[in-house]
């Protein structure tokens, strides 16, 4: 990429990636017995439920999105029988200043999740292709970068 050189102390972290499976547990034991990953947590929320497993640096979120608010979410179309990489996260030092810069070079918001008090927040955007991609300032459970405000 041109003899560019990366600055450490600026540098944002790939830190979360997010796969649609159709059966959450199944996945899950597959993961943590193939790879020895780490189950961290669930969440089950109106648009679907999710399961989170980690080695440690990186958080992979295992999904299985319902219903309407579902099909929003992740950004399907109803009835949609898709499974595979969804989207991933990159925690960054500063989400108001990255959000500018993603603007600025044609990147979308797409909608908030989570709560930004509580610590366990993600903004998603979509590249300039339709990518989704999250940014998060405290990372995600599991990985090296993880802060619970």
């Amino acid at each position: 990429m041109g003899g560019q050189i990366f600055q450490e102390s600026v540098m944002a972290r790939l830190r979360h990636i997010a796969v649609v499976v159709k059966d959450l547990d199944k996945a899950a034991e597959f993961y943590s017995q193939v790879f020895e990953f780490k189950r961290i947590g669930r969440e089950d929320l109106e648009i679907g439920s999710a399961i989170y497993m980690s080695d440690g640096v990186i958080n992979m979120a295992l999904l299985n999105f319902k219903g309407k608010g579902g099909t929003a979410a992740s950004d399907l179309k109803e009835g949609s029988t898709f499974v595979g990489a969804h989207h991933f996260g990159i925690q960054v030092e500063d989400l108001v200043d990255t959000q500018k810069r993603i603007e600025a070079a044609g990147g979308k918001f797409f909608f908030d999740l989570g709560d930004e008090r509580s610590g366990n927040f993600e903004r998603k955007f979509k590249d300039p292709d339709g990518v989704i991609f999250d940014i998060s300032k405290h990372g995600w459970q599991g990985t090296d970068g993880y802060s619970k405000k």
